[in-house]
């Protein structure tokens, strides 16, 4: 076990940077940002298994509990070749301000295997799913470590995880995992939670600004879940949807796309290609539509200093992780545009995770339209808050973001005190 300091690590690097910009505005104490900036926990293992074919390799696994304070430590595992544990280390840096500001009862962590899933038989997914579980049986468990799917990893990978978990403790223990099969314990709604968390946000901010959703022209970068989803939702209040994009590139109809049909050919294809119902254009040039809201949905830094200046959009808010650079991020606030960050703005999904957890804690499972219900009070709730301290302290929704969830981790800490 080793103990670094977050290094800058791809987009979760620029976290650092927000981080260290709502401390100083805090003005939080040498003794306090020291602590805030170490993990509590960082593990490495070696996971040995056996192919198909009877040959023996070995993987490395990580998981790193980030903090503490407010509780469990709480963030997905990843199966991809390039983790590392600086890459790990960030992300559950990420977790832990992204829990705290929409004031859930957990801290930050996040797990993961340097696997490609890609090239493995649903076998070989099994055997390291359940040799890394059981690496991590001391220290998970849920009232220790929640973790939850990632980049590569599925619902059935939880659910193998949970078991594997649940064998060791002699006890079927569902809360060990979120993000798991309905019939194991997940819960209703949690698929389409982020989706839905996004166009919440965007309801809200819209009705802020004095736009009404039937006047909104709305773009969509992604088509996967998240998007596809917030999609769907924007379209069902009336807004005009202008602009989808997935892989294949971006669709523009400025008379409006219909959404449902956009959708039944990308399940039909497995992807938009081919798609007439608005003009093909590159996913670059999509984020240039001139629109009211614009949701990046799909990949990280897809909003930088190099196109900052021709996006036209009233509002963004950020479906997917760090798609904004903060060189952008600047010049959003030198036009006006209003910005929703990622950690409050695609913040469904880890809430109704949160959800999941207090579910199979209680053994007690809520219908689909609760679910929704309290997503939406949740996430408003606080999002509502952030934008108070935005307007009080005359900054962007993102520093007064990360201000909020820092203020809230600190205090956690301070009441608690310092074991030493």
């Amino acid at each position: 076990m080793t103990t670094t300091t977050v290094r800058d690590v791809s987009v979760f690097g620029d976290a650092m940077a927000y981080f260290d910009e709502a401390a100083s505005l805090l003005d939080l104490e040498p003794a306090m940002r020291a602590i805030l900036t170490h993990p509590s926990r960082q593990i490495i293992f070696s996971i040995p298994f056996q192919r198909d074919n009877g040959s023996l390799e070995v993987y490395t696994g990580y998981r790193v509990q980030y903090n503490f304070a407010r509780g469990p430590a709480k963030g997905g595992i990843r199966y991809h070749p390039g983790v590392t544990l600086d890459e790990v280390t960030a992300l559950a840096f990420w977790m832990t301000w992204k829990c705290a500001v929409v004031d859930l009862p957990f801290g930050g962590g996040k797990g993961g295997v340097t696997c490609d899933p890609g090239e493995l038989s649903q076998g070989e997914l099994e055997r390291i799913t359940r040799r890394y579980a059981a690496e991590l049986v001391e220290v998970v468990g849920p009232d220790k470590d929640v973790p939850a799917p990632d980049v590569g990893t599925t619902p059935q990978i939880m659910a193998w995880f949970m078991d594997t978990y649940s064998m060791h403790m002699r006890t079927t223990v569902p809360g060990v995992v979120t993000g798991k099969p309905v019939e194991i314990g997940g819960s209703l709604g949690r698929v389409e939670a982020t989706g839905r968390g996004v166009s919440l946000v965007a309801f809200e901010e819209l009705q802020h600004l004095g736009i009404a959703p039937a006047a909104a022209r709305v773009v969509v970068q992604g088509f996967g879940n998240v998007g596809s989803v917030a999609a769907k939702m924007f379209a069902s209040r009336g807004c005009k949807m202008i602009g989808i994009s997935d892989i294949s590139g971006g669709y523009v109809n400025r008379n409006g796309i219909d959404i449902a049909g956009a959708t039944a050919y990308a399940q039909e294809h497995h992807s938009l290609e081919g798609y007439r119902g608005g003009e093909h254009v590159s996913n670059e040039k999509l984020l240039e539509t001139e629109c009211d809201v614009l949701v990046p949905a799909a990949l990280e830094k897809v909003l930088t200093a190099e196109n900052a200046e021709r996006v036209h959009a009233r509002l963004i808010v950020e479906g997917a992780n760090g798609p904004t650079t903060p060189e952008a991020d600047h010049i959003f606030q030198r036009k006006g545009t209003v910005v929703v960050p990622d950690i409050i703005g695609n913040a469904g999904g880890v809430i109704v995770s949160y959800f999941e957890w207090v579910q199979d804690r209680q053994g007690y499972f809520w219908k689909e339209s609760e679910v929704n219900e309290r997503l939406e009070e949740l996430l408003l709730t606080n999002f509502r808050k952030v934008r108070e301290v935005a307007h009080q302290r005359q900054i962007p929704y993102r520093t007064a973001a990360y201000m909020v969830a820092i203020d809230r981790v600190t205090r956690s800490i301070k009441t608690r005190g310092v074991y030493a």
